[in-house]
């Protein structure tokens, strides 16, 4: 396993990591809580340090699997969780509605984005309570909130990080400019934003500055939701509340269209003896300025697979070859 610094928190954080949205249940088609205390314990096993969580992944359910799992073993991880989506109050910015399953616009449950400082010292006690800690590694704004400057929400979270209650600062799904507030405020050691073969939209915005500032790049959703590891067939089916069920990305075309570029990549993953999701993440931790991926598990095997990940190196004639397919790959997002 390699570790890389999370910004200038002084924290050393596996560079795989993994990424507990699915464990939660929640827009995955629920889950097996033993089976994913039991993937925990094996990525611990393997060497990565870092779990990724927030509150909202099954609406606290994902915190508390955490908060069970690493009892007894606190010492040797880095909790990262989020703050900032609330669907138990009526103030701030409507994100989103959904039901216990997953996002619905009929659902009846409204999650906003609210980051008033009240509000960031609420749902850090209330983290604490559930992953069973009296102190939260990185502490991220899931979404930024409109409603509250971001200055504000900045000097919360000093004040929780001069108070112990948190050891490092960090934004998800913020613009450079954003970026820049918390900089000047606060300080930051990392930003979080989706970022994959597919879509790489941060190379031209967030990595820049995360490079130029010295601050850890968290990519999440690096395999797609699953799409990028070769696993995910044109004729495969999705249950009920699985957000691969209605997305345009999972439609057969896309997911043949896809097939066939990761195709083009099996002579480079037998090469190294390695799969086509450890070879995905191989190359996503290998773009300039990523530092970290969040990748997750449902079950041992896929942690152990991941975790392998991490001591890959790929060579530059790799990389061109796999530069090549993915520049040239069509597909429809939306």
């Amino acid at each position: 396993m390699r570790y890389r610094p999370l910004g200038q928190s002084g924290l050393q954080a596996s560079t795989i990591a993994v990424g507990a949205w699915a464990i939660g249940g929640w827009m995955w088609g629920g889950q097996d809580e033993a089976e994913s205390i039991r993937a925990i314990h094996a990525a611990l096993d393997a060497g990565i340090n870092l779990i990724d969580t927030a509150p909202v992944y099954g609406f606290g359910a994902s915190e508390r699997i955490i908060g069970r799992a690493i009892a007894g073993r606190r010492e040797q991880v880095l909790i990262a969780t989020k703050c900032g989506l609330r669907w138990d109050t009526d103030k701030g910015e409507p994100h989103f509605r959904s039901t216990e399953q997953a996002i619905d616009p009929s659902g009846q449950i409204v999650v906003r984005r609210y980051c008033a400082a009240a509000s960031i010292v609420e749902e850090v006690e209330r983290s604490l309570q559930r992953l069973g800690t009296d102190y939260i590694d990185l502490l991220q704004t899931h979404w930024q909130d409109p409603s509250t400057p971001i200055e504000e929400t900045a000097a919360a979270m000093l004040k929780l990080k001069e108070q112990g209650k948190i050891r490092a600062i960090g934004a998800s799904n913020a613009t450079p400019q954003q970026l820049e507030i918390y900089r000047q405020v606060s300080g930051i050691d990392t930003d979080q934003e989706k970022y994959s073969m597919l879509f790489r939209g941060a190379e031209l915005s967030q990595l820049p500055y995360c490079r130029e500032h010295g601050v850890a790049f968290l990519a999440y959703s690096p395999l797609a939701n699953g799409l990028l590891t070769g696993k995910i067939g044109p004729e495969r089916a999705f249950p009920p509340g699985d957000l691969r069920a209605t997305r345009p990305l999972f439609s057969q075309e896309n997911r043949r269209a896809i097939a066939a570029m990761l195709g083009s990549f099996h002579s480079v993953a037998e090469s190294h003896r390695i799969s086509l999701t450890q070879l995905v993440l191989a190359w996503t931790l290998g773009r300039p300025g990523v530092t970290h991926a969040l990748v997750g598990v449902r079950n041992p095997k896929q942690a152990q697979e991941n975790a392998a990940a991490a001591d890959v190196n790929l060579s530059a004639e790799d990389l061109a070859r796999i530069d090549a397919a993915v520049e040239n790959v069509h597909f429809t997002a939306s």
